[in-house]
């Protein structure tokens, strides 16, 4: 009789709607299934972070940039629109930098079908609004068929181009003649969301423009066709400043929020 009730007990929906409920962000690793099943409706929007924790960004900053990354800009999404926040994917497309040791990726087809798994989980329990925020660039040509096959489910998905969301920003700043990775930008952004970690004593200007995956080593540049880069850096990190990344943080944040806010608005396809 008491294993009876306690069933009936957790069949019961927990009191009021999620519209009416979630007022603001919750991470749902924080949360029992109960209380994560009175949430997950077709009202909230999902937020999945993506963040390298094993890739190379050069002598100055950390293998776990990208995830630091992530978590910044997390935290400053989920305190100012009411979003449910899954835990951050740490291993995605990353094929530019494995010849760097410390540094890891998985093939495109694993990435993309990654996030489909994971989207396509989340949406069993009622979720249609999800928002990947992501911090890496090369991730892009798997998040794209990602988006494809979950809109043929009737799922709304949208995510972060790293390079486009706080451009305006980038441009006012940026001093470099090129790069995109652990360079004047990233450096910046380092720098001022978390300055423990970086090590300007190391920074250097190692920009080679090219094309293609980077390697510390000339032959292998050579024969394969990648830029060849000691440092693993691509761009002019020396010219990194916090004010900088102050700038182009606070563009990026506000250009992730009205992402979100548009995504919110997106009515649901019907299914």
């Amino acid at each position: 009789m008491r294993s009876l009730c306690l069933a009936a007990l957790l069949a019961m929906p927990l009191a009021l709607p999620a519209q009416a409920r979630l007022t603001r962000s919750v991470r749902i690793a924080d949360l029992p299934w109960t209380e994560a099943r009175a949430i997950l409706d077709t009202s909230v929007v999902v937020v999945i972070p993506i963040g390298a924790e094993a890739k190379e960004h050069g002598p100055h900053l950390p293998l776990n940039n990208d995830f630091l990354l992530a978590e910044y800009f997390t935290k400053r999404v989920i305190a100012e629109t009411p979003v449910v926040l899954y835990p951050t994917v740490n291993y995605h497309f990353y094929p530019s930098f494995v010849d760097y040791p410390g540094s890891t990726t998985v093939r495109l087809e694993t990435a993309r079908d990654m996030l489909v798994d994971i989207i396509r989980t989340i949406a069993r329990h009622g979720p249609r609004r999800f928002y990947i925020l992501n911090t890496g660039v090369s991730t892009l040509r798997a998040l794209g068929p990602s988006r494809d096959l979950l809109t043929a489910d009737g799922l709304l998905v949208r995510y972060t181009d790293i390079l486009a969301v706080g451009k305006d920003a980038e441009d006012r700043v940026r001093q470099q003649k090129g790069g995109t990775h652990a360079d004047e930008i990233e450096t910046s952004l380092a720098l001022y969301m978390y300055p423990e970690k970086v090590r300007m004593e190391r920074a250097r200007d190692d920009y080679h423009p090219g094309a293609g995956g980077l390697t510390p080593d000339s032959a292998t540049a050579a024969r394969e066709g990648k830029v060849w880069s000691v440092t693993g850096i691509f761009g002019n990190a020396t010219l990194a400043t916090r004010e900088k990344g102050r700038v182009i943080a606070e563009a990026m944040v506000q250009g992730m929020l009205r992402e979100i806010a548009e995504l919110r608005r997106t009515p649901i396809p019907g299914r």
